[in-house]
């Protein structure tokens, strides 16, 4: 788990660099920052938040995991 999370920082980490090298402006960097934040904090919500304030009882396992049970429980909704 540990390489996999130092690969996932890397390939972050790289991605970013490489696309501020492109056009190294302060405004893309705070684009980039911006971006790095935004989907932290999606993530942050996609997993943390719903599993503990949402549903405690289901685990999500990934994204594909967590969109299959929004769109159950929002047809669950509508058949109400």
């Amino acid at each position: 788990m540990w390489l996999k999370a130092i690969l996932f920082l890397l390939i972050g980490a790289t991605s970013a660099a490489l696309t501020w090298l492109q056009l190294p402006t302060l405004k893309n960097a705070i684009f980039l920052a911006l971006i790095i934040w935004g989907f932290c904090r999606a993530y942050y919500f996609a997993f943390y938040v719903l599993e503990k304030y949402v549903d405690a009882r289901f685990k999500f396992s990934g994204l594909w995991s967590l969109i299959r049970y929004v769109l159950q429980n929002s047809r669950k909704q509508k058949q109400r």
